[in-house]
């Protein structure tokens, strides 16, 4: 028969078995409580997501907005949203009206523009031409009535500005502008976008060239991020017929090697802040980083923004081995020689 004492030590047991169950099961819970709560946050759709015209009628409850979004498959759980709502004290702030919301926001983007409110659903059209500078860009955006000139250049002025949405910024150099990175196509904004979110639409299209066109090749060439697109600046900016970039690549990936200077007169060009056709003795002695006449290899960084086809050209320069080229064509084309003497040749008489 047991003794009291053995009967006490069995009921501890026992106890301690369920105390450790209970404990055990708050443990899990809260482990799905916590990875319920930050699936929830997340968006509908990561890798493709759509667009979605969402109506918030005037006087909405933060509750029906809450059954709108979940409805339109834009949040994934009601309570979610307006726990986030309550806990960004944001109730009485978030704004009636038409939206455009995307299934790649996460649940806090969606509640910044409820918030914001409605933008103007009517768009705008912008066209950046390949081989434009940071400064020419400010220029035509402002003429445009775009943007503020001083504020797109102070947000451009350094690529920290901007880091924590594209990763590709964190292979520059610190304190490094967006000049060249700055993707030149035709965009379309809302009316009234701000300076950061143009900004952000170019930097959107140098990352699907930087997906589809950089990111891969970088592995096999000794160059940096910074210095291909610097090299492709310099191919845009000399370089008017499409078929010649690879050419044009070839004569600066040569020199290169050869720890020839470049001797672009494009990095001139843009010291100057101005397109001189003919450089003086002067123009090429100018003490600066970027004159390549008088330092050996690529400038610090890009002397305006590259096109695709610069960029690839840049990435794949032709097999030959030119040294020179020289304009010869009202087309705006070159001859390419391999010696200094079949250079002056085919210098055009002036």
């Amino acid at each position: 028969m047991e003794n009291a004492s053995v009967k006490k030590k069995r009921k501890k047991n026992k106890f301690m078995v369920f105390l450790l169950g209970i404990i055990l099961f708050l443990m899990i819970g809260v482990i799905f409580v916590k990875s319920f709560y930050e699936d929830s946050l997340g968006p509908m759709e990561k890798s493709n997501p759509s667009d979605i015209l969402v109506h918030i009628p005037p006087s909405t409850s933060t509750n029906e907005i809450a059954n709108i979004l979940y409805e339109k498959g834009l949040i994934k759980h009601p309570l979610i949203f307006k726990y986030e709502v309550k806990k960004k004290n944001v109730d009485s702030k978030l704004k009636a009206g038409e939206y455009n919301l995307s299934t790649g926001m996460d649940l806090n983007t969606i509640i910044e523009n409820l918030t914001k409110g409605v933008k103007d659903l009517n768009t705008v059209r912008f066209t950046i031409p390949e081989g434009y500078e940071l400064v020419q860009m400010a220029d035509k955006l402002e003429k445009e009535g775009l943007v503020n000139k001083d504020r797109f250049l102070d947000l451009t002025s350094r690529k920290e500005n901007f880091q924590d949405k594209y990763d590709f910024l964190n292979l520059l150099e610190e304190n490094q502008s967006l000049e060249g990175f700055l993707f030149p196509s035709t965009y379309e904004v809302y009316i009234g976008s701000t300076e950061e979110e143009i900004i952000d639409k170019m930097l959107d299209g140098f990352q699907r060239i930087y997906d589809k066109n950089i990111k891969d090749k970088l592995e096999e060439t000794d160059l940096t991020l910074n210095e291909v697109i610097t090299l492709a600046s310099i191919v845009e900016r000399e370089g008017k017929v499409d078929s010649e970039r690879p050419l044009i690549s070839a004569v600066f990936h040569n020199r290169l090697k050869k720890g020839m200077m470049l001797q672009s007169c494009a990095t001139v060009q843009y010291i100057l802040g101005e397109r001189k056709e003919v450089l003086t003795n002067e123009d090429t002695s100018i003490p600066s980083p970027y004159n390549t006449y008088i330092n050996e290899g690529l400038p610090p960084g890009p002397i305006a923004a590259p096109g695709e086809a610069s960029i690839i050209a840049a990435l794949n320069p032709a097999e030959v081995d030119y040294l020179f080229f020289v304009l010869t064509g009202e087309d705006g084309s070159h001859t390419f020689t391999t010696t200094y003497e079949e250079h002056l040749r085919a210098k055009p008489k002036r």
